[in-house]
């Protein structure tokens, strides 16, 4: 395999290079470390790694993060590894043993251009309680909000072929957020991964980690909570208009003699005369005119916004647009049916209906239509 390692490190102690004696026995001939600003009480660990012929050691002046220290690795490994097939990133703290590295290495090779990622499993028993809860957690909101299922999204050891390095090298994100954005990027490119399970190995209970738990998460989460936000902004958007111009029509259609001289005999059209206008035709057919423009004109601004900016689909609109309005169709009978199956249940009168009934079912749909859109409409 010609396959390069790379370790970024910060404040390292000796169990870097027990990490970096191991993957040269393994067989590994080509490991780049990047000291990403140690202090000058840590810099031995590097000064000891580079006299191995296998190791270079790159510098950073000041701690920028582990993702530029990752990006700086991919930009030596094109720069000055034309032969290399891709990278396995590790962590130098002993946590990735090295036959679970050179398993990640060779199932890289034999997957072609797939990345590969190296998962532990949370349910070992030797997993610190806070580690399984928020692995756990941000595994099942990668799941529901991103559409992505992976089971360790915070697994450092991962085999990356060297044609997907010049998109990991542009993608955003400079400490521990970007091998989270990592994850997006490869989505968006339609570039797939694969899991190799691992050891699950706490060293201390993972005493020694950079990686601040408030800090670090709030990144995180706000990389993948900004879906629903934009979703959400979407809706909010799409409501204004739809209330705005059905006012507008609402308010353009007024005393118009033309909807004067129209009368419904239909037996539904009557029904709905009766219920919305109190037998009045004139005024039923203002609200029907003005709902329907409103809501024509606000669907197709929420399509655009959904597949453009929430989703960021690149789905053609043929496809996408039919099923966008499949949806549309069926949530609003499941609206209709919703408040009156609670209705019916808990009883309560218009008020209920309007005021709590309504808003639970609305709020169910929303997330609903949201999963829906990202698995189905824009996948």
């Amino acid at each position: 395999m010609n396959v390069t390692i790379v370790l970024p490190s910060l404040n390292p102690d000796e169990k870097m290079n027990t990490v970096v004696d191991s993957l040269i026995e393994k067989g590994f001939n080509d490991i780049v470390i990047v000291n990403d600003g140690s202090n000058e009480a840590h810099l031995e660990p590097f000064k000891k790694a580079a006299l191995h012929p296998e190791v270079t050691v790159l510098t950073h002046e000041v701690n920028k993060g582990k993702g530029r220290g990752l990006k700086t690795a991919f930009e030596f490994v094109l720069e000055n590894r034309p032969n290399s097939n891709g990278v396995v990133t590790v962590d130098g703290d002993g946590q990735h043993t090295p036959d679970d590295i050179l398993k990640c290495a060779r199932r890289m090779i034999a997957e072609g251009d797939k990345v590969v990622l190296g998962c532990r499993d949370f349910d070992s028993p030797n997993v610190p309680p806070k580690s399984r809860f928020g692995n756990k957690t941000t595994s099942r909101v990668f799941s529901m909000f991103c559409g992505m299922k992976i089971s360790d999204t915070q697994t450092g050891l991962r085999a990356i072929p060297r044609e997907h390095l010049p998109l990991l090298v542009k993608t955003k994100g400079e400490r521990f957020e970007y091998e989270t954005e990592m994850f997006f990027a490869l989505h968006k490119a339609h570039i797939s991964w694969v899991e190799e399970k691992i050891e699950t190995v706490y060293i201390d209970d993972n005493s020694e980690t950079h990686f601040n738990p408030f800090l670090d998460s709030i990144k995180i989460y706000r990389i993948i909570l900004k879906f629903i936000f934009k979703y959400t902004l979407s809706s909010l958007i799409c409501c204004v208009i739809d209330i705005g111009l059905f006012n507008l029509f609402n308010i353009l259609l007024a005393g118009s003699a033309f909807l004067e001289n129209i009368k419904i005999t239909t037996p539904i059209g009557r029904f709905f005369v009766r219920i919305f206008s109190g037998g009045n035709d004139a005024i039923a057919l203002k609200v029907l005119i003005a709902t329907v423009v409103a809501r024509v004109i606000s669907s197709i601004v929420n399509y655009i916004l959904n597949r453009n900016a929430v989703f960021e689909s690149n789905t053609s609109v043929k496809k996408s647009m039919w099923k966008y309005y499949i949806l549309c169709f069926v949530q609003m009978i499941c609206a209709a049916a919703g408040v009156f199956g609670l209705s019916a249940l808990f009883g309560g009168g218009e008020a209920l209906e309007g005021l709590v009934y309504k808003p639970i079912v609305d709020v169910l749909l929303f997330l609903v239509s949201y999963q829906i859109q990202q698995r189905w409409v824009f996948r």
